[in-house]
């Protein structure tokens, strides 16, 4: 019993009990003083370390889950990016990148050398530390939903160029210290090793992802088979030369599109990271640092003031020049000066490689550690004091929009009767609706008789629906209905929850004539004008890769046609993927007027189709990865020709492997 209490500690229970109080008790505490939950973990860390009460020794279990938490705090940032708002201000984040390394660079080395009166390679590898940063306050960024914020992406865009431009430089200067000279074919090689890295990963990770994710729909498995991915990619970065921590983010930007925000597999992401991994990296970065060091000579201090310095002053004034000339608000400039100015990973490994190889002394050493310290306290408090007054700024901005302070949101029904499609199905449903939409989502089995069989099967379905949408944050209400028949059921269903549309699946393996297009459907458009979708689909919804979208002449006219191009928004936006509409060029115009109004940030292009017959001849590019919607038209209605009647059974011929959709706008008084 002794052994086991005795200081430091070294039973693993106890260490893992002492670190799992830390992570619940630590935010609690430093929050009562106003303190940023990220300080307060590094703060701990500090505390129980060597350096501080010796409870805990920095021994493997904090080296190999440090490594992990900050792969994993990179990965994270990349996989929440929008990869629309990444596409779109990915120059201005090299630029920005560009500024980040080349500001600290230049300051710092004129700093070090007339500071301290050192070498050239001192001073190259104390603009290394400078320069280089990690993302040590994003998860404030992510808690506020702010990472999609034009300064928050040029921001961790900005940290890869940086990073990168720091570990090549560090590979120069270790050379040198080596051999004496700088050696320009060992960059090139690094250089021409990175692309071969970028292209491989690239191309070779979505591919195996989304065999994989066909083939395991567990959420455990997925989320394992993404963990070994992050690390496979971590491994061959390292392999190659590179840090791992680049290797991670790649591999997020890379596999982004198949994570949707709204998923279980980002939800158990999310949960599992920001509950153990990163805050055991945080509480590790901590008991790196020795405070006692600043007091030991007036040397050490000396140094500590310089490097904390010229690290915050530099790094803010990369923020400003960038927000100068890209006309950037005030709020994207301390967005990006709050990310950009927090140390740990690269930074410490610059520190490592320079004492090893006798390029700084141990007075520098302890000045890095404490600058770590330092800029990590201010990255934190200054995302946090920015990120709240952003949410404030664009909450208020919203509701000014919307005019209201709850304004309506659409009220969907899903029918379910198949447990093999009802989590599809209920995915979809949820996937294009907007992600502020605080109605809950009706999951409906009806029944017409007494049927033992179909009972349980609805019932499971029902169940298997209710739990999909949970898992991605939504609130179900599941309703079991006996009626008359099916189309009553659905009916009245509607009428009793004011619904504004319904999603209906059919099996798989049904005529497509007679169960998409029969006569069940006939009557359902008959009793209701609501707006009906219904969908197919043989691979996970989150692995589409584009949306074909398919509108006839004068759909613009419709009553539900705002409804239905913001599903279609919601949609592609949340899956990441392309939306090619074809349509006249008049819909087309209405299409990007909605678009652009709502703020779709979604990639899309659109093709000229005068009539049916230019589908027909388009239909051959639809591959198995994508999403055929089709936008019909209820007979009478503005948009409907002699032509859909043919619809069905060009499609039952044409398209029977493929993913399919058909929504009937609202009609008029729906």
């Amino acid at each position: 019993m002794k052994d086991i209490f005795s200081l430091p500690f070294s039973e693993p229970v106890v260490i893992f009990t002492l670190v799992l109080l830390l992570i619940l008790a630590a935010p609690v505490v430093f929050r009562r003083l106003r303190i940023p939950d990220v300080v307060g973990l590094i703060l701990a860390g500090v505390a129980v370390g060597p350096f501080g009460f010796n409870l805990l020794q920095r021994d493997d279990s904090f080296r190999i889950f440090g490594q992990v938490g900050i792969l994993y705090l990179m990965f994270l940032a990349a996989v929440e990016i929008d990869m629309y708002h990444f596409k779109k201000y990915l120059r201005d984040g090299i630029l920005f990148g560009i500024l980040s390394f080349g500001v600290p660079s230049v300051i710092g080395i004129a700093a070090v050398y007339f500071a301290f009166d050192a070498g050239l390679t001192t001073c190259l590898l104390l603009a290394v530390m400078f320069s280089s940063h990690t993302l040590i306050s994003y998860p404030v960024v992510s808690k506020f939903g702010l990472q999609n914020s034009k300064g928050a992406v040029l921001a961790v865009c900005g940290t890869v160029v940086a990073v990168l431009l720091s570990l090549l430089t560090l590979a120069a200067v270790v050379e040198m210290q080596v051999s004496g000279k700088p050696d320009p074919m060992h960059l090139v090689l690094i250089l021409v090793r990175t692309l071969i890295y970028a292209v491989a990963v690239g191309v070779m990770f979505p591919k195996i992802t989304r065999f994989v994710f066909r083939k395991l729909s567990g959420a455990v498995e997925q989320y394992i088979f993404i963990l070994a991915m992050v690390f496979v990619g971590a491994l061959l970065a390292r392999l190659i030369g590179l840090e791992a921590i680049l290797g991670a983010f790649f591999v997020g930007l890379v596999l982004n599109r198949l994570i949707p925000g709204r998923s279980a597999l980002m939800h158990h992401i999310k949960f599992v990271g920001n509950a153990i991994f990163i805050p055991y990296f945080l509480i590790g970065v901590g008991m790196l640092i020795n405070v006692r060091v600043v007091f030991s000579s007036w040397q050490v201090a000396w140094v500590a003031l310089v490097m904390i310095v010229v690290a915050v002053s530099s790094k803010w004034l990369a923020a400003w020049i960038a927000q100068k000339t890209m006309r950037l608000s005030l709020f994207d400039r301390r967005m990006m000066f709050g990310l950009t100015s927090g140390k740990a990973a690269a930074t410490v490994a610059a520190t490592m490689i320079g004492y090893e190889y006798g390029i700084i002394n141990e007075d520098i050493m302890n000045g890095a550690v404490l600058m770590i310290l330092a800029c990590c306290l201010v990255a934190s408090v200054a995302t946090e004091h920015n990120a709240i007054r952003m949410r404030i700024d664009l909450t208020a901005m919203e509701m000014e929009q919307t005019g209201v302070e709850n304004p309506e949101f659409a009220r969907q029904i899903v029918a379910v009767s198949n447990p093999i499609t009802a989590e599809g199905l209920m995915r979809l449903a949820v996937f294009m609706r907007s992600p502020k939409n605080t109605e809950p989502v009706t999951a409906l089995f009806v029944r017409d008789s007494d049927d033992r069989r179909r009972l349980t099967s609805g019932r499971y379905s029902l169940r298997v629906a209710a739990q999909a949408a949970q898992e991605m944050g939504v609130e179900v209400v599941e309703e079991e209905r006996f009626d008359l028949n099916v189309v009553s059921g659905l009916t009245n269903m509607i009428r009793q929850t004011e619904a504004s549309d319904i999603v209906i699946g059919f099996h798989r393996r049904s005529n497509i004539v007679d169960s998409f297009f029969g006569a069940m459907t006939d009557t359902l458009l008959r009793n209701t004008l609501k707006m009906v979708i219904l969908s197919r689909c043989f691979i996970p919804i989150s692995t589409i890769r584009r949306i074909v979208v398919v509108a006839g002449k004068n759909a613009q006219y419709e009553t539900g046609f705002h409804d239905w191009v913001a599903r279609i928004g919601n949609l592609a936006q949340q899956l990441a993927c392309k939306a090619i509409f074809l349509a006249s060029s008049e819909t087309s115009r209405y299409i990007e007027d909605v678009i652009v109004s709502d703020g779709y940030g979604i990639r899309r292009i659109y093709q000229e189709m005068t009539d049916w017959d230019d589908f027909i001849l388009l239909s051959g590019e639809v591959g198995v990865e994508d999403l055929l919607v089709i936008v019909e038209a209820r007979k009478g209605s503005i948009s409907y020709s002699s032509e859909l009647e043919q619809m069905p059974e060009f499609l039952s011929k044409n398209f029977a492997g493929q993913n399919l959709m058909v929504i009937y706008p609202e009609q008029f008084n729906g």
